[in-house]
């Protein structure tokens, strides 16, 4: 062979070899893609890390990625409405000796880990719910040991100003664990105009007037209180407005019962429609219910109770917005302590903190039932998990 004909087939070889390492590569490239691929979830627990999931919307299939940032105790969160951002709230102080906080992260939408660029303390103990106010780019905590809520504003790199409002509550109830107050859930009106605080420790929905235009929260005036007072040992959980804006629903922690109120804008006032219970008859364990939520078309509103491990779905009466059982159904787990409903409808993604596991429902939108997927993921004390979309 001449060296010509040497060096031509050389050079054959040479791009034959590149041709296959570009098919190579663009299989590397779809499968990592295909990795990569689907919504992250984030998963909030009783420990000190965040962990996180993909998660396949059409099939339901969960894949664990693992821890993906640390926290003290992080056990709710909240997404920033533009940004690849997600906010934690840090349970610490718990016993009342530190401040709790919240903390921004950024999200690595190819790899699902997280970076810190904020942590912000929130003005009282034990940070346990946080309510994102996009109008006004407000991020509202309640603080459950601190008895407290505050107000801070969002700034334009996504990261919370200091608290522009903080207010202590007061009250105490019969139940032991109701010695002083605790803010468990906080929620904004569908006005806009007031903030409502479920408060474990006092029985009692509180009610401040809230300003959009300064993100902060006034007091309520003494002389004529909006707030709403429960049963005595009730234990407010957590809030829930029907689409209409004209109903609330709350769940009671300590009684396991949930409270449908009527709910007036221009007052601020609200008024008891219905109570019924999450226990099934004759129920003799330990009362405890968790989570409450509305479905996007207001037609069911779906609850947690930890005594017996079930979720329970009542369907909503389109006039009168009063509840009607129509499911009681294992969790799949042990201790359902939150339970989240996809965008689309179509999946229920439940946080089975003593079983440590994520177990996924399926929603019936026409009925409302749900029913056991047979997925599930293995984490440990999981008490939290947001679906956070895909790439953003």
């Amino acid at each position: 062979m001449t060296m010509n004909g040497f060096r031509r087939h050389a050079a054959i070889a040479m791009m034959a070899m590149a041709a296959l390492a570009s098919i190579f590569a663009g299989q590397n490239v779809r499968a990592a893609e295909k990795k990569n691929a689907g919504e992250l979830v984030y998963i909030g627990m009783h420990g000190t890390q965040i962990h996180a999931a993909r998660f396949d919307i059409k099939s339901g299939d969960m894949t664990m990625i693992g821890p993906v940032a640390d926290n003290p105790r992080p056990t709710w969160a909240v997404m920033h409405p533009d940004k690849p951002i997600v906010y934690f709230d840090d349970n610490s102080g718990e016993e009342g000796k530190s401040e709790g906080g919240v903390q921004t992260l950024r999200i690595n939408a190819r790899t699902g880990t997280l970076t810190q660029i904020g942590n912000m303390r929130a003005g009282g103990a034990g940070t346990t719910h946080l309510w994102l106010d996009r109008p006004s780019m407000t991020m509202l905590a309640a603080n459950y040991s601190g008895g407290s809520i505050s107000s801070m504003r969002i700034l334009k790199d996504g990261t919370l100003g200091k608290p522009a409002s903080v207010i202590k509550l007061t009250g105490s109830g019969p139940h032991r664990r109701q010695a002083s107050p605790h803010a468990h859930g906080i929620t904004v009106d569908p006005s806009g105009k007031f903030a409502l605080v479920a408060d474990l420790g006092s029985d009692r929905i509180f009610v401040f007037p809230f300003d959009r235009k300064t993100g902060t929260l006034g007091q309520d005036d003494p002389a004529n209180s909006r707030h709403y007072v429960v049963t005595a040992g009730s234990g407010p959980r957590h809030l829930a407005f029907h689409p209409d804006g004209r109903t609330l629903y709350l769940i009671n922690e300590l009684t396991a019962d949930i409270e449908v109120l009527d709910w007036n804008a221009k007052s601020g006032r609200m008024k008891p429609i219905q109570k019924l219970a999450t226990n099934a008859p004759g129920f003799a364990g330990t009362t405890s219910a968790a989570e409450i939520a509305v479905s996007a078309d207001g037609r069911f509103v779906y609850s947690s109770n930890r005594g017996d491990h079930t979720l329970v779905v009542h369907s909503v009466d389109s006039r009168t917005h009063k509840l009607s059982q129509i499911q009681r159904i294992s969790s799949g787990g042990l201790l359902p302590w939150h339970f989240v409903l996809h965008k689309s409808g179509k999946w229920m993604l439940v946080s089975n903190r003593d079983s440590e596991s994520l177990n996924l429902f399926v929603v019936d939108k026409k009925t409302g039932m749900l029913s056991n997927s047979g997925k599930s993921l293995k984490t440990p004390k999981p008490v939290f998990a947001i679906f956070a979309g895909g790439r953003r």
